[in-house]
């Protein structure tokens, strides 16, 4: 009996090709810009004990009692695999008492996991960048947080396919006054609410303003307002965030219901969005979460930063990068194949791309090295090893000359 054809698990996908250059590109250029903002980087466990993100998602939101991927492991420890990247980079700040060398900026990159419905741009193992600025109070960190992250979309050429929508969410204050109000106006109308509503009534009211129940989304129209809850510290702050947007021309719109439903979460919360990806429209979003690094168990430290999605980003990219165009060599005889695998080396060295064809005549070999897209095919046989040339040939125009090989790699410099 033959065995059933493998297929990768539903919701997650190799990266080849197109999709991996388009994966790449977005990842070292982030990565680049981030660095020019003073950002290391830093790479977590793809998965951590399960009460890292327990204690920091809660255990009312969907991705802790829906999406998480646990289990227990041979030791009996409970493992989950990291569905976001702050949680990570939170607990290893704690654990590796890095406290003391405050303030500390971090880039991450690479693959997170959730149990959800695959769609548009998002993965069962999906990919993020994403920056965390951890110890700095002040609104100057969440301007520096926004630009980096406007910045990398800018570089990427999609500042004019995305937005900035930005609120604050005030400080404890402000927040326990707000959710004060929202428990009172929803419990007037509970029985409209959907299932899930009501349980986030109870534990999280605020959550209920990132419902997509057209029922909920109707009651969430006439529901109060953040800003009509805010202190004069909380407004004071969010103008210091918002004069600071303008001193540097980053245009953004006010979006009053948009939220982050966890306690620690206060002051700046922002979401770059498209309406080039369909319903799937947020591509960057963040927050400042103050309370966290004291949730997790460490110090009272501040903190704020965002996430990205590596596809959605991909995805947007009016085009992929090109795939890098090598050097192909062709020989011809035993001989000439004895020599090329030695010419390749150095020219490798020199920091060529280059490649070896193994089999076939000539013609099938210059077929090949027009297949992968070659800029020139350097031919050696009998001829040009007795004369101690080698026929360098451009593969779109045709020409072709003979080039001594004493001076190969200064003719072949400007292909570098």
């Amino acid at each position: 009996m033959s065995q059933p054809k493998l297929q990768p698990v539903r919701g997650t996908h190799d990266l080849l090709g197109e999709d991996q250059r388009r994966h790449r590109h977005v990842v070292e250029t982030a990565r680049a810009v981030a660095g020019r903002y003073g950002f290391e980087e830093i790479a977590t466990p793809i998965f951590e004990f399960t009460d890292v993100f327990k204690r920091t998602l809660g255990d009312t939101s969907d991705v802790v009692t829906k999406e998480m991927y646990s289990f227990t492991d041979r030791g009996g420890e409970e493992i989950t695999l990291r569905p976001e990247g702050t949680a990570g980079v939170v607990r290893a700040l704690i654990s590796g008492g890095l406290a003391q060398d405050l303030p500390l900026k971090f880039f991450y990159a690479g693959p997170m996991f959730r149990y959800e419905r695959p769609q548009k741009g998002r993965l069962r193992q999906f990919h993020q960048i994403g920056i965390e600025l951890l110890g700095v109070a002040e609104p100057q960190a969440d301007i520096e947080v926004i630009a980096c992250g406007a910045h990398i979309l800018q570089a990427l050429g999609l500042a004019g396919s995305t937005s900035l929508e930005i609120n604050t969410l005030g400080d404890g204050e402000s927040r326990h006054a707000y959710r004060a109000a929202l428990v009172q106006y929803f419990s007037g109308h509970r029985d409209r609410l959907s299932e899930d509503s009501r349980i986030r009534l109870e534990r999280n009211p605020l959550r209920i303003l990132d419902s997509k129940d057209e029922g909920d989304r109707r009651l969430i129209e006439n529901a109060p307002r953040f800003s009509d809850y805010l202190n004069p510290l909380s407004r004071d702050f969010f103008a210091r965030v918002l004069a600071g947007l303008d001193a540097l021309g980053i245009a953004y719109t006010l979006n009053e219901r948009l939220v982050r439903g966890l306690d620690y979460y206060c002051h700046t919360a922002f979401e770059f969005t498209t309406t080039a990806l369909g319903a799937q429209g947020t591509v960057m979003a963040g927050g400042r979460y103050d309370g966290l690094v004291e949730m997790m168990g460490g110090p009272s430290i501040p903190g704020i930063g965002w996430g990205a999605g590596i596809e959605r980003l991909g995805m947007l990219l009016a085009q992929a990068p090109e795939a890098a165009r090598p050097i192909a060599l062709v020989p011809a005889g035993a001989a000439a194949e004895a020599r090329c695998l030695v010419l390749a080396e150095q020219l490798r060295k020199a920091g060529h791309r280059v490649d070896l064809f193994y089999r076939g005549n000539m013609g099938r070999r210059l077929k090949r090295a027009d297949k992968v897209g070659a800029r020139l095919a350097l031919i050696l046989g009998d001829d040009e090893l007795a004369k101690g040339v080698v026929t360098v040939r451009d593969l779109a125009s045709g020409q072709q000359q003979a080039i001594a090989e004493q001076a190969l790699l200064e003719h072949l410099k400007p292909y570098l």
